[in-house]
């Protein structure tokens, strides 16, 4: 008779245990459905470079070193020297 109510007892252990597993995993799944999605973060765009400032001063006065020492010819040094007025 021990026995038997040794068995019915640990049965109803188990029993008990699974409900409660079942209970907690329906609980936690409900909770997961009522709590609203979280909101979704989207990075700024990253800022593009901007060009480093042209100083054309001392561009014109590379060029003209350049022509004095006759790396450029006159047409190249003008030719270069317009590219860089125009913008």
């Amino acid at each position: 008779m021990l026995r038997r109510a040794a068995v019915l007892g640990a049965t109803a252990h188990v029993a008990s245990s699974r409900g409660a597993a079942r209970a907690n995993a329906q609980n936690a799944a409900q909770q997961a459905a009522e709590q609203p999605p979280a909101p979704q973060y989207e990075a700024p765009p990253a800022p593009e470079a901007a060009a480093p400032p042209v100083d054309i001063y001392a561009d014109l006065t590379k060029l003209k070193e350049l022509l004095d020492a006759g790396v450029l010819t006159q047409a190249e040094f003008d030719a270069q020297k317009q590219k860089l007025l125009a913008g």
